[in-house]
C-alpha cells in the first residue's frame, strides 16, 4: 500500500514532502530555489512518477513493519526500500524519502528497542542522523570510509546525549572480502545483541558492497553478503529486510533473489532458469559470482583495531534501556477522520494510527525528538 502524505511527514518536513509531491520534469524551472534548498537535481534527479515511487518505496517498508508489529510475519522484505541517505528536509544520494526511518518509527510503536544494520558500501548517514540522540534505536553501519560518499561514518561518531554509544560505525577500506567481512561482522553484531538486546531488527542489504559493482570497491561474493543476512536471521527476532544501493543490476537481482531464498530457508541451484532477462546473465548464466583478485587493503591489524574499539564501546553501554508504554489517546494527529474506509478488517490494509495502535509509547516520549 503506497505511503500517504501524512505518513511520510512523520519524519520528513511538510515543506519538503509537499515539494516532492508537486515537482516534475516539466515545472523544474518554476522551482529553482526549492531544488537547491532540498538538494534535488544533481545526485537526486527529478523524474516522472518520482512522488509515486517514494510512496511505493516507503509504503512497502512501513507495511512490512506493520506486519511485524501485528505478528503476521517473522520476516518482511521490501527490496524497493533501503534508501538510507534521505534527510528530514533534503534528498541525498539517489534517496528522496527515508523509508527506513519511517519503518523504524512504526516498529517503535510496539518495540522498546530497534536495531538497524547497514551492509551497503555507503554509510547509512540518514538513518544514523535521525536517531543520533536516542537510546531506543542502535544504528550499526559497515561501509567504505575516506574520500567516499557521503563522507560520514567515522569510528569516532558514536551518538550524542541519550544516544551516546548507540551509533556504531565500522569504517572500511577498498577490497574487503568474505572472510575479512565475516570476521568483523559476526563479533560486532553478537556483542550488540548481547548488550542492546533489540526487540526488532531492520537490515539494509545494499548490494553495492558486492565485487564488480560499478560504484563500489569491495570484493564480496553473494554468498558472503548473504552470510550476514543468515547470521542476523539466526537471532529469530522480527526482522525487516530492505534493499539499497547496487549499480551492476544483474548482480543486484542475483543477490536479492538469493537472500530471499536464505530468508525462506530454501536452497536454490546455481543454474539460472530461463526467463525474459536471461541474456543479461551471460556468459555463464549462473546465480553466483566470483570475486576478483583485487588487493584487500583492510589489513588484519587494522580490522582488529577497529573491532576491539567497537567492542569496547558496546561494553560501556548500560543495561538495555527500559521504556514505559502508555495507552494512546483516542484523538490522534494526522487521522483526518478517515477511519470508516479501513474498518473492514483486511489484513493487507494499514489501519489508521488511532485504530491500529492501542498500546504504544506516549506521543511526547520519542517522536518529538527526531532530528
Amino acid at each position: 500500500m503506497p505511503a500517504k502524505y501524512d505518513e511520510m511527514c512523520r519524519f520528513h518536513s511538510d515543506e519538503y514532502t509537499s515539494f516532492l509531491k508537486v515537482i516534475t520534469p516539466d515545472n523544474m524551472s518554476d522551482h529553482t530555489k526549492q531544488l537547491q534548498r532540498f538538494n534535488v537535481g544533481e545526485d537526486c534527479p527529478v523524474f516522472d512518477g518520482m512522488y509515486q515511487f517514494c510512496q511505493i518505496s516507503a509504503g512497502g517498508s512501513i507495511g512490512g513493519a506493520v506486519k511485524l508489529n501485528r505478528r503476521q510475519a517473522d520476516v518482511a522484505i521490501n527490496w524497493a526500500g533501503g534508501l538510507h541517505h534521505a534527510k528530514k528536509c533534503e534528498a541525498s544520494g539517489f534517496c528522496y524519502v527515508n523509508d527506513i526511518v519511517l519503518a523504524i518509527l512504526e516498529l517503535l510503536k510496539h518495540h522498546a528497542r530497534v536495531l538497524y544494520i547497514d551492509i551497503d558500501i555507503h554509510h547509512g548517514d540518514g538513518v544514523e542522523e535521525a536517531f543520533y540522540t536516542t537510546d531506543r534505536v542502535m544504528t550499526c553501519s559497515f561501509h567504505k570510509f575516506g574520500e567516499y560518499f557521503p563522507g560520514t561514518g567515522d569510528v569516532k561518531d558514536v551518538g550524542a546525549g541519550a544516544g551516546k554509544n548507540y551509533s556504531v560505525n565500522f569504517p572500511l577500506r577498498d577490497g574487503i572480502d568474505d572472510v575479512s567481512y565475516e570476521n568483523i561482522f559476526k563479533p560486532v553484531i553478537q556483542k550488540i545483541m548481547d548488550t542492546f538486546q533489540p526487540n526488532a531488527v531492520v537490515l539494509q542489504c545494499g548490494a553495492d558492497s558486492l565485487t564488480g559493482d560499478r560504484l563500489g570497491c569491495f570484493n564480496m561474493s553473494i554468498k558472503g553478503h548473504a552470510a550476514c543476512v543468515d547470521f542476523v536471521l539466526g537471532f529469530n527476532l522480527p526482522t525487516l529486510m530492505l534493499g539499497g544501493g547496487g549499480y551492476t543490476i544483474r548482480n543486484v537481482s542475483r543477490c536479492w533473489a538469493y537472500e530471499t531464498a536464505v530468508a525462506l530457508g530454501e536452497d536454490v541451484p546455481d543454474e539460472l532458469p530461463y526467463n525474459d532477462y536471461f541474456e543479461y546473465y551471460a556468459p555463464d548464466f549462473k546465480l553466483h559470482i566470483t570475486p576478483s583478485n583485487m588487493e584487500n587493503l583492510n589489513t588484519p591489524e587494522y580490522l582488529d583495531k577497529i573491532r576491539e574499539r567497537l567492542l569496547e564501546q558496546l561494553s560501556s553501554l548500560p543495561s538495555a534501556p527500559s521504556v514505559p508504554f502508555h495507552q494512546t489517546p483516542r484523538t490522534g494527529d494526522g487521522d483526518n477522520g478517515d477511519h470508516d474506509e479501513e474498518e473492514d478488517g483486511d489484513e493487507d490494509v494499514r489501519m489508521t494510527e488511532r485504530d491500529a495502535d492501542k498500546a504504544i509509547e506516549h506521543p511526547a516520549e520519542f517522536y518529538g525528538g527526531v532530528a
